[in-house]
C-alpha cells in the first residue's frame, strides 16, 4: 500500500475514534435542556442512554459479515451516513430523538467491532500502536466533548450541540470516501485463510470466554459510572464532591489507552497474563473495599482510582485482544462481533440491576457482593482468556 495511501486510512481510523462515543455520551449532561426544548418530562428521556447499549447487542453479529462482503471501506462509509442521519434526526421532534438514538446504536456497534478488524487489516505490524492512538482519541473525546456539551448548550443550543456533532461525522465519512478508491476489500486474506472460516466462532469455548470477560468488564465500567457516585453521595460526600470523583473515574483510562496496547503486543503470554491480572486483581480490592463504605474523601478517591485504573486498563487491552488472539482480519472481526454483542448485553442489564437491588433491599451491601463475586468471575474468564495466544 502507498504512503499516501496508509497516511489517510490512519487519519481515517483516528476520526472514527473520535466520533465512536460522542453522539451518546453528549447527551446526558444536556438532557434537561432537550426535555425542555421539547417540552416533555426528563423522565421520559432516561432510557436514551440504554438504547445504544441493546443496540450495540443486538446489531454486533451483523457486522463482520457486511465488512466480508463490501470491505471495510466502503462498510464505513455506509455505517457513517447512518451515524450523521442519525445524529441529525435527533432535533426534529421526540418520535426522531429515539429513532435517531437507534440509528446511532446501530451504526456504533458495526464501527465498535470492525476497528480492530481494520488496524489488523491494513496495518498488521502496528496493531499496539494504532490502537493506542484511536482508543486515545476516542476517550478523550468523549471527555471533551461532554465537559463542551453544557457550554455549547448554554452559548446556543442543544440544536447546536447535535449539528456540530454531525459535522464531525460527515468529516470523517468524506475521509472515508476517498479512502474507498484504493480499499483492498479483504484481499490480503489468502483464499486459503477465507476457506478456513467454516467453523463458527459461536462454537468456540475460548470465544465464549472471552464474551463474559467482555460483558463483565464492561458491567464494572458501567456500574461504576452510573452508581459510585451516587454512593459517595449516600455516605455523606458533597455532590461536588461525588462529581470531581465521577470526572477522575472517567479520566483516569487516557493514560492506559495510550500506553498499554503497543505495551501488551509486545509481551510474551506468559507475562501478559500476570501483567493484565494485576489490573484485575485492582477491580476486586476496589469492589472489596465498597463493602466498608467510609465517609472521607480520601476513602473514595482510592476507590475511585482502583476501580478506574482496573476498567481503564482493561478495555484497550480488550481492543487490542481482539486483533492479537485472531488468525485473521476476518476472524478478528468476528471475535469482536459475538464478544461485542453478548457483552453489552450483559453491560446493559448490569447498571439497572445494581440500582434495582439497592432500591429493593434498601443497602448497597448486597448488590456490593454480588458485584464483587462477578468481578471475581471476569478474573477467572481473563486467565482463562490468556491461556492461549490465538483462540480463534
Amino acid at each position: 500500500m502507498k504512503k499516501k495511501s496508509s497516511n489517510l486510512l490512519l487519519i481515517g481510523l483516528i476520526m472514527i475514534g473520535l466520533v465512536l462515543r460522542v453522539p451518546f455520551t453528549s447527551i446526558p449532561p444536556v438532557l434537561t435542556n432537550i426535555a425542555q426544548g421539547l417540552h416533555i418530562p426528563v423522565g421520559e428521556l432516561g432510557t436514551l442512554t440504554t438504547i445504544p447499549l441493546l443496540m450495540f447487542a443486538i446489531c454486533s453479529p451483523f457486522a463482520s459479515k457486511i465488512a466480508s462482503r463490501f470491505g471495510y471501506a466502503a462498510t464505513f462509509v455506509g455505517v457513517l451516513i447512518v451515524l450523521a442521519l442519525g445524529s441529525l434526526v435527533r432535533i426534529f421532534n421526540v418520535p426522531f430523538l429515539f429513532i435517531g438514538t437507534a440509528l446511532i446504536g446501530m451504526a456504533i456497534a458495526f464501527l465498535n467491532v470492525l476497528m480492530p478488524a481494520a488496524v489488523m487489516n491494513y496495518f498488521p505490524n502496528r496493531i499496539g500502536i494504532i490502537t493506542s492512538i484511536y482508543t486515545t482519541v476516542m476517550t478523550c473525546a468523549t471527555a471533551l466533548m461532554s465537559a463542551l456539551a453544557v457550554p455549547i448548550t448554554q452559548g446556543s443550543s442543544w440544536k447546536t450541540l447535535l449539528i456540530i456533532i454531525t459535522g464531525l461525522v460527515l468529516l470523517t465519512w468524506g475521509i472515508w470516501l476517498v479512502n474507498l478508491k484504493g480499499d483492498q476489500h479483504i484481499s490480503n486474506e489468502t483464499a486459503e485463510q477465507t476457506d478456513a472460516i467454516k467453523d463458527s466462532v459461536w462454537k468456540n469455548k475460548d470465544a465464549w470466554i472471552m464474551l463474559l470477560f467482555s460483558g463483565l468488564q464492561s458491567l464494572l465500567f458501567y456500574t461504576g459510572l452510573t452508581w459510585l457516585p451516587t454512593m459517595a453521595s449516600d455516605a455523606g460526600l458533597s455532590q461536588t464532591a461525588a462529581g470531581n470523583l465521577s470526572g477522575i473515574y472517567s479520566l483516569i483510562g487516557i493514560p492506559f489507552s495510550i500506553i498499554l496496547p503497543a505495551f501488551i503486543e509486545k509481551l510474551a503470554l506468559k507475562s501478559r497474563r500476570w501483567v493484565i491480572l494485576g489490573f484485575d486483581s485492582l477491580g476486586i480490592i476496589g469492589v472489596a473495599m465498597l463493602l466498608h463504605q467510609q465517609s472521607s474523601f480520601g476513602y473514595w478517591l482510592v476507590v475511585t482510582l482502583l476501580i478506574g485504573c482496573s476498567t481503564g486498563a482493561l478495555f484497550p487491552y480488550l481492543m487490542t485482544s481482539f486483533s492479537l488472539k485472531a488468525s485473521t482480519a476476518q476472524r478478528s472481526a468476528e471475535l469482536s462481533g459475538m464478544s461485542q454483542a453478548g457483552g453489552y448485553l450483559i453491560a446493559a442489564i448490569g447498571p439497572f440491576i445494581f440500582g434495582y437491588g439497592h432500591t429493593l433491599f434498601h443497602s448497597w451491601t448486597l448488590v456490593t457482593w454480588c458485584l464483587l463475586i462477578l468481578t471475581v468471575l471476569m478474573t477467572i474468564m481473563n486467565w482463562l482468556m490468556e491461556k492461549k495466544e490465538i483462540i480463534y
